[in-house]
């Protein structure tokens, strides 16, 4: 009797140690539902009841996971940058006439603009970080390094189409790439008001238009 217990001591011992209950959510998956939220309501009007209900965390999950309200905020417009650089990067790097680059940019920006269950969600930078940034020095560094980014990346194309010729050689890249930016949030605040894919297609092909002359 004492040798059976011995032994089942010995296999208990011999068995890990539970940690605790496993995660019932992927980090990712929440991050995203989180983005959502907050590009479609914006900080204000989100609420962590509103949090915890689309990304299925209760608050201190989500205080465990990502910090507080401000800092799920800040990861979720950091998740929104990587994803639109990821989804134009190959664009910009495209070897491609200057006009059929810019078309195919600004045809992957509507795709994002335009997506949404409720509807156009428009550009998280333009449509909610700005306004945040007025306040929070954080957010206003990401926005403005946003916007440098963005010019940096169209200046490099019409650089690259001067050379080859497609541009005037009194064409100013810089110039020229903050026109290109401007387009970029004009059709972000009217993809988000509701105004038609189509229309928004031609005030692009106009833009495009007075950039490449």
């Amino acid at each position: 009797m004492v040798q059976k217990i011995k032994n089942k001591s010995a296999s208990a011992a011999a068995e890990p140690k539970r940690r605790g209950r496993p995660r019932a959510y992927e980090p990712d998956v929440a991050l995203g539902r989180a983005l959502d939220l907050f590009r479609k309501d914006g900080f204000a009007a989100t609420s962590l009841d509103d949090l915890s209900a689309a990304t299925g965390m209760n608050r201190p999950s989500l205080y465990g996971a990502f910090g507080d309200k401000r800092e799920l905020y800040i990861k979720s417009y950091q998740r929104y940058r990587t994803d639109a650089r990821a989804a134009m990067i190959e664009i910009f790097r495209g070897e491609v006439p200057i006009r059929e680059r810019l078309a195919r940019i600004y045809a992957a920006a509507l795709d994002i603009y335009l997506l949404g269950e409720s509807g156009p969600r428009g550009c998280f930078t333009v449509m909610t970080a700005a306004s945040e940034a007025v306040a929070d020095p954080e957010i206003r560094a990401m926005v403005l390094d946003g916007f440098s980014e963005l010019d940096k990346a169209f200046a490099s194309s019409f650089r690259f189409a001067k050379k080859n010729g497609e541009l005037p050689s009194s064409a100013d890249p810089a110039v020229l790439a903050q026109l290109a930016s401007a387009t970029i949030h004009t059709i972000a605040i009217r993809a988000r008001a509701g105004v038609p894919r189509k229309e928004l297609e031609t005030i692009v092909k106009g833009a495009i238009a007075v950039m490449c002359g």
